[in-house]
């Protein structure tokens, strides 16, 4: 499959005609050859040797992330606490990429986190859903910038994109995207709500062609999540969106990933897909709330010979 030629990019978003033209002329998806290669890179093992790299390199990657109704300044600061250090014991484990709230908590985290060098991810735009007017979603996005969000996680119009009204979800974007200033913006196309991956192949260029710096797979409250067949098509698009622009943009593999082995894989397929220049936290990451324990468990377990049990670490 071949990156659309350079010529031209700059004008898709023009209009609803151009953009609907570009988006349907991107090649279909061949979803047997899709998940079979999913397959197979879900099978691929790593040296023992380079299990402990691996591990140190998801940690960095994870955007520790609690978006509960019930969450509390206190939970968050506990939160960030966890993000600066990891594992207490061994301070060797590397701080992770970022903490992720909702709006009204992200200066609590901000306060927290400063001179850490951990972000701190807000989600935006009438998280989860997505549905309410523009402005109340750069009102949303507002408030976390203000507080110094320095990454803005929104969620695309599913209802608007399903329904063929690309040029609304265009613009919603690029809005989006001015009202975040100099944070960066996570565009969340919430994958199990997509017709089939035809349309997770179009919501990511769509989100590209209207600046995201990273696309993500999902809120984490609709299931399925990150599939690595959906996030193996994410990963092929920003590797296209390079070839095309020569930009490098990013994914974010959020939902459902709990496990040591689920992340080594999901790296297995960074490496193979898009390619080694990928694999940091600046252009991948991933969503989760509870990966992290298991990360340092298995971590523990490469050290020490045996497996570790959880109560030592905590829960996010």
């Amino acid at each position: 499959m071949g990156a659309p030629g350079s010529g031209g990019l700059a004008d898709v978003g023009r209009d609803e005609a151009s953009l609907r033209r570009f988006l349907y002329g991107l090649p279909g998806v061949d979803q047997v050859g899709l998940e079979r290669r999913s397959a197979v890179l879900g099978t691929r093992s790593i040296k023992a040797g380079s299990k402990m790299q691996a591990i140190d390199m998801a940690v960095s990657m994870i955007d520790l992330t609690t978006l509960e109704g019930a969450d509390t300044p206190g939970k968050v600061r506990s939160l960030c606490a966890q993000a600066m250090r990891p594992d207490p014991d061994y301070p060797d484990v590397p701080a992770v990429a970022a903490v992720c709230v909702y709006p009204d908590l992200a200066g609590v985290a901000v306060e927290r986190l400063a001179g850490s060098g951990v972000g701190v991810a807000a989600v935006a735009t009438a998280f989860p859903s997505g549905r309410s007017s523009l402005p109340v979603k750069l009102a949303d996005t507002a408030l976390a910038v203000e507080a110094g969000a320095s990454e803005i996680d929104m969620v695309i119009d599913r209802g608007a994109f399903l329904s063929g009204r690309y040029g609304q979800v265009h613009d919603e974007i690029v809005a989006v995207k001015q009202a975040c200033g100099s944070a960066h913006l996570k565009v969340i196309l919430e994958t199990g709500e997509l017709a089939g991956y035809d349309d997770v192949r179009r919501a990511s260029w769509l989100a590209l062609l209207a600046g995201a710096d990273v696309i993500k797979t999902s809120t984490g409250k609709i299931s399925p999540a990150a599939t690595l067949p959906v996030v193996q098509l994410m990963l092929l698009a920003v590797r296209d969106w390079h070839r095309a622009t020569g930009e490098r943009r990013g994914v974010k593999a959020a939902g459902g990933i709990r496990s040591a082995k689920d992340a080594i894989r999901h790296l297995v397929a960074v490496n193979e897909v898009a390619g080694p220049e990928w694999l940091t936290p600046e252009l991948f990451r991933f969503g989760a709330s509870s990966l992290l324990n298991d990360l340092l468990r298995q971590r523990r377990t490469q050290l020490e010979g045996r497996y570790s049990g959880a109560a030592y670490i905590g829960s996010a």
